[in-house]
């Protein structure tokens, strides 16, 4: 489990499938989540094997998530906003 070494004085909410998260200022997504107690945040396309955050700087896409409707977001490079609506990417994302 994850845990943050000095508490910050603002906190920042956002919605994660539905739930609330608490983040701080500086936060990403992907750190966020980990901290809040989630270990996979999404599926891969073939097998639907769950896949968690690997390298946190934006090198491996494992953290690929549906961020304000939009999919294939790197939650390790995205900033963490108030409100912001944050779902699983599960499998291949459907063509339009």
């Amino acid at each position: 489990m994850f845990r943050r070494i000095e508490p910050a004085a603002a906190d920042i909410r956002f919605s994660y499938e539905g739930r609330e998260i608490v983040a701080q200022p500086g936060d990403s997504v992907a750190t966020a989540l980990l901290l809040a107690g989630e270990t996979s945040l999404r599926t891969t396309p073939i097998s639907g094997s769950a896949r968690a955050p690997y390298c946190m700087m934006g090198v491996c896409f494992e953290c690929l998530m549906e961020i304000d409707g939009v999919g294939n977001r790197q939650a390790c490079l995205t900033p963490v906003k108030a409100g912001m609506q944050v779902q699983r990417q599960r499998g291949a994302r459907e063509l339009l």
